[in-house]
């Protein structure tokens, strides 16, 4: 898939091609996760070279602090098949104040709107013994209450928004004065040679590999356009800003590829 070319589209959220409304690329971003569900972790660890473990490792890591608190409340958004929810939980083990059992440890909390990823996330956590629970919820209208979370995540979910500007703002909503986000997504590096490259195997290999493998070539055409049309690192870092986030701080990694956005909720 594409995305719609307008500049407005870029900052208001993903469009699928042939979608016209926010509603509609929702449905349309649903029902993709879906057909891919049976090969989103095979593909997402070949297509990376298991980069996206380092990438969501270091991303647990950055919040080592609030994970150390073993009463503190994390949520991780469209979280897929709980990568994400996996290594946070792995941090906060291994941080936790030795007097903190197990059980006084609050469990990490993942969320996604797509059944099927949440059956093979459910499925890991049970087979790995994780203490991570895995909820149905759309990230543009969670079912949890004003302030309730120390920390908000999200890798590479956060980018198939259909709006991205209310996305920050729920965000914002549940997490507590001070609680912070992080969001970690990919990103077109500028120009020159690496730059080149990335393109080159992001836009011609990726999509070629992954639509054969999956047998849906449409939901990985629509991966590079996604990262496309998604607004460049200054352009998030500004949409967090207005919608009341301070201490906006953004890591680049694997030149440029890959963007970690944190932030406090002022």
């Amino acid at each position: 898939m594409t995305l719609a070319a307008s500049s407005k589209a870029q900052l208001d959220g993903t469009r699928p091609e042939g979608s016209r409304d926010e509603r509609e690329a929702a449905a349309q971003v649903r029902e993709m996760f879906t057909r891919i569900a049976p090969r989103y972790d095979f593909l997402n660890h070949l297509l990376s070279f298991s980069l996206d473990h380092v990438w969501r490792w270091r991303t647990a890591r950055r919040f080592r602090t609030i994970l150390m608190r073993p009463r503190a409340r994390v949520l991780d958004l469209c979280c897929g098949t709980g990568d994400l929810a996996f290594a946070l939980d792995r941090v906060r083990s291994g941080s936790a104040a030795p007097s903190a059992s197990r059980e006084a440890r609050r469990p990490v909390i993942g969320s996604d709107f797509v059944e099927p990823m949440l059956v093979r996330a459910r499925e890991k956590a049970r087979v790995a013994q994780r203490a991570v629970v895995f909820s149905a919820a759309d990230a543009l209208h969670l079912p949890f209450q004003d302030a309730s979370f120390d920390l908000v995540t999200s890798a590479f979910g956060f980018r198939n928004l259909a709006n991205y500007e209310q996305g920050l703002r729920e965000i914002a909503r549940v997490l507590k004065p001070g609680g912070e986000v992080g969001i970690l997504e990919f990103s077109e590096p500028g120009s020159g040679v690496m730059g080149a490259l990335f393109r080159f195997y992001f836009r011609r290999i990726l999509p070629r590999i992954g639509g054969a493998i999956s047998g849906d070539r449409q939901a990985y055409a629509y991966l590079p356009g996604s990262v496309a049309k998604f607004p460049s690192p200054a352009g998030l870092a500004a949409l967090l800003e207005k919608t009341g986030y301070a201490e906006v701080r953004v890591a680049s990694w694997n030149f440029g590829s890959v963007i970690l956005h944190s932030a406090r909720r002022a």
